[in-house]
């Protein structure tokens, strides 16, 4: 006799469950690569002779990633009139 292993259904609970963990997991791996964008631009100013303009690039893209994680921690905060 053969039996098959019980099929459990996701309820919308379970799939906001995982975006959280999703968000979460994508929310750190955004502030490594901000710090990470932090400690380069910080090693490239002590050189008198580098490119102004990819320090300026540097800066505009740990930018982006700031909002990004900002409007991320702002998804993960619970809606308090729900």
């Amino acid at each position: 006799m053969i039996h098959s292993a019980p099929r459990v259904q996701l309820g919308m609970s379970d799939n906001i469950e995982t975006s959280t963990f999703s968000n979460r997991t994508r929310l750190k791996e955004l502030r490594v690569a901000h710090r990470d964008l932090d400690v380069a631009i910080f090693e490239l100013t002590k050189n008198p002779h580098v490119d102004q303009l990819r320090i300026r690039r540097l800066k505009k893209q740990k930018l982006r990633l700031r909002d990004m994680i900002v409007k991320l921690e702002s998804e993960l905060i619970p809606d308090l009139n729900a």
